[in-house]
């Protein structure tokens, strides 16, 4: 690990206010709840192609004083999700990030919606963002937080299910797991990969 270097939280999510509650939108939940317990906002630094905010993690918690502490970096890409690692890149190439510091947290078919997995690496399962950041990354050995979103019911395409709002019924559960997953990226930062598969991989 670059001990210098930062840590990327990327939150993968489509912009704008018309997918704003959608399911493929539960990475930029992370990334908000993440900054709403550091107290920060995001901006947009020109030319990055996303937006961004800067905090510092410690024993603490996000936003805490202290020391040792590790800088985060938590961004939501502004381009749409096919294009994701444009902006991975470009700041992953700005703050000198490797790319076992680069945690991605994205939405995930396979585990239903109640459940997270956190994994190193991996295929990319048909999702989009993540093989937009494979091929600008040139490598898929990068963290990933993958928050279950569970399979459209019956013979609705993948496609409208994950552009399509929770149900107000799941309001709670995506609340709930969305502070999981946010919890999931201090563990994952502060304890390693290892302590945060045996906590949050149910």
């Amino acid at each position: 690990m670059s001990s210098s270097a930062p840590w990327l939280v990327v939150g993968l999510g489509n912009p704008g206010p018309g997918y704003a509650g959608n399911r493929h939108n539960v990475g930029f939940f992370v990334a908000d709840a993440l900054a709403s317990r550091a107290g920060v906002k995001f901006t947009a630094p020109r030319g990055m192609r996303a937006e961004v905010a800067e905090t510092r993690l410690t024993a603490a918690g996000i936003g805490g004083i202290g020391t040792p502490a590790q800088r985060l970096v938590l961004v939501k890409p502004r381009t749409y999700m096919n294009d994701s690692g444009l902006a991975v890149r470009k700041l992953a190439a700005f703050h000198k990030v490797p790319a076992e510091q680069v945690i991605v947290i994205h939405d995930e078919l396979d585990l239903d919606l109640g459940r997270i997995r956190v994994k190193l690496g991996g295929g990319d399962n048909g999702h989009n963002g993540l093989k937009s950041i494979r091929a600008h990354l040139g490598t898929g050995d990068f963290p990933r937080i993958r928050f279950g979103i569970g399979r459209p019911p019956g013979r609705m395409e993948v496609q409208a299910w994950v552009l399509s709002d929770f149900r107000p019924a799941d309001r709670a559960e995506v609340e709930l797991q969305t502070e999981n997953c946010a919890d999931a990226v201090e563990v994952l930062v502060n304890d390693g990969l290892s302590a945060a598969q045996n906590r949050f991989n149910s």
